[in-house]
């Protein structure tokens, strides 16, 4: 396996004329392209990251449209994740640059309940928000998925703002910079996903996996 240099310009070239143009035929016309400038790049970065981080996943570029009104048939974009108990460190390259990620994404109803008791809990709720201000101040947005209000039992709680969370991310979105195209862009990944080991441990430790069935539950 060859040391990783970056993610060329074609790849990016290659995903703003997907954007354009979703179709089997640009699909086919520029796969050549796919595999030299996205495919065999990521591949080579996933393998230089997995002795760290553990297995990460490269997922297809393909979207599942059985189910959805959206029949594009191509993502447009390049992702992969490596996910212990659904808290996740994700990478994601598209046009737009490279998005860099951690946290619980996908919570199921018993997750967001228990993401919610430890943020009212005054000791595991203060070390969050340290964690917060922590990724915050690197620049990092957090997040998540949210309710309309915060859920009666935490009515009085401190730490209202966090408290109607459905799931927590830490995100940065890097537009397109020289960079990218040098193994510096190994360097970012490395150093956003170790800002993400705290609030991952943190979720691991208080909210864990899925003791229930995905979401869809009152509460959720």
């Amino acid at each position: 396996m060859t040391d990783f240099t970056g993610f060329p310009e074609a790849a990016l070239d290659f995903y703003e004329g997907l954007e354009s143009d979703n179709s089997k035929t640009y699909w086919t016309e520029h796969k050549a392209v796919y595999e030299s400038a996205v495919q065999a790049p990521m591949r080579t970065l996933l393998a230089a990251l997995e002795p760290e981080f553990g297995a990460v996943k490269f997922f297809r570029p393909y979207r599942d449209v059985r189910f959805s009104k959206d029949k594009v048939p191509y993502k447009t974009h390049a992702a992969a994740a490596a996910e212990d108990a659904g808290q996740a460190l994700y990478l994601q390259l598209g046009a737009d640059g490279l998005m860099l990620a951690g946290g619980l994404h996908m919570a199921t109803t018993d997750q967001a309940r228990r993401l919610r008791a430890a943020v009212a809990d005054d000791r595991t709720g203060q070390t969050l928000v340290d964690v917060v201000e922590r990724l915050t101040g690197q620049g990092f947005g957090v997040d998540g998925d949210r309710l309309k209000r915060v859920p009666k039992e935490h009515a009085d709680a401190p730490r209202q703002e966090l408290l109607t969370l459905k799931s927590l991310t830490a995100a940065r979105q890097h537009p397109p910079e020289p960079w990218l195209h040098t193994a510096e862009a190994q360097e970012r990944v490395v150093a956003a996903w170790h800002a993400f080991g705290p609030l991952n441990a943190w979720l691991h430790e208080h909210v864990g996996a899925p003791r229930a069935p995905a979401r869809g539950a009152p509460g959720a």
